[in-house]
């Protein structure tokens, strides 16, 4: 976006902020994160500060109303969500004025988890996280219910993904270093799929419930070693509590820092259990099975360069190396993993 572009979004935003939700903004300034979403700090004439999420574009508009109710429910059940603040008509979200737009609660003096997660952390996310599956287990949207592990991920389908990055990036004349990276992990996935169908076989029955639908170390806001919020639902739909677990408690970054996670996801897991104890015990032990082999079936961002391209930036490279190096690395060491968490959960 140019500086000029940048300055007419801001202009719009302060509109919106005016004749949507009568705020009147003194200062709007973006902030350089999210893809799906431009995002904005804004501090109101009495000093009151806001986080404002402009959407794209109106098409999927009824989609993210659903995401956005969502957080509102997990925040009344006492996750820490921040919270929503209406239209001046009572929607939740924006869609008549000059931009698609929701408007948050500012999240103060937090950072996002993307450094990883160490010492106290673990529990505290422990704790927040089985709060949530908790509390969505009672979502109208669908029931907890099991449903066989090794539906996680369809390998035949991911095969096929497969293939054809491999087969569209051969038949490019001149790869980016980055696409080149990408032609021989995929290339290194399809030899490892044999692998990925003995976990998969292996998996038991799991639950299957409303879930955050995209805890990532990005979305999950800490300050100090405490849970500032979680932020950025998906609208709802039955996933595997494992597969979210794993999201968080086997974040690539976490896991490349050393060996210190072989300790710290038992504890995650125990704070998980307290808070959560009706949870069939196979949804975390399994947990590292389900995102090892999740990861390795999935394309992203592997076929981004292929598929949208202008999403493809420094931070998503970096992201997709150490997305497929912690992959190979678990998968190196899944026998010793699931010992660990069978003592822990005896």
């Amino acid at each position: 976006m140019s500086a000029g572009d940048a300055q007419r979004m801001i202009t719009a935003v302060a509109g919106t902020l005016i004749l949507a939700y009568g705020v009147n903004p003194a200062e709007v300034t973006q902030i350089p994160a999210g893809t799906a979403t431009f995002n904005y700090a804004v501090t109101d004439r009495s000093g009151r500060r806001y986080f404002a999420k402009v959407y794209h574009d109106r098409a999927p508009m009824a989609r993210e109303r659903e995401a956005v109710e969502l957080a509102a429910f997990a925040r009344n059940g006492g996750v820490p969500v921040p919270a929503v603040h209406p239209t001046r008509e009572g929607a939740l979200v924006e869609v008549v004025g000059r931009l698609p737009m929701s408007l948050w609660e500012f999240v103060a003096d937090a950072e996002t988890a993307e450094s990883g997660l160490a010492g106290a952390r673990w529990p505290a996310v422990g704790t927040v996280l089985g709060r949530l599956h908790r509390h969505l287990a009672t979502h109208p949207a669908t029931v907890p219910r099991p449903r066989d592990g090794a539906e996680v991920c369809d390998l035949k389908r991911a095969r096929a993904r497969f293939e054809r990055l491999v087969g569209e990036y051969g038949r490019r004349g001149k790869l980016s270093p980055f696409e080149r990276w990408a032609l021989d992990a995929a290339r290194q996935r399809l030899a490892l799929f044999d692998r990925v169908a003995v976990i998969l076989d292996g998996l038991p029955a799991l639950t299957e419930q409303v879930v955050h639908g995209d805890l990532s170390a990005l979305n999950l806001l800490l300050r100090g070693d405490k849970v500032a919020a979680v932020v950025d639902f998906q609208p709802p739909r039955p996933r595997y509590l494992a597969w979210e677990v794993a999201r968080i408690g086997c974040d690539p970054q976490t896991v490349l820092l050393g060996d210190e996670w072989l300790t710290g996801l038992p504890e995650l897991l125990a704070a998980y259990r307290d808070e959560h104890p009706r949870v069939p015990v196979d949804d975390l032990r399994c947990c590292v099975a389900v995102g090892c082999a999740y990861t390795l079936a999935s394309t992203y961002p592997l076929a981004e360069p292929l598929d949208a391209p202008a999403a493809v930036d420094t931070s998503l490279e970096a992201y997709g190396r150490a997305r497929h190096e912690s992959a190979l690395m678990l998968l190196d060491r899944l026998g010793e993993v699931e010992e660990v968490l069978r003592d822990a959960l005896h």
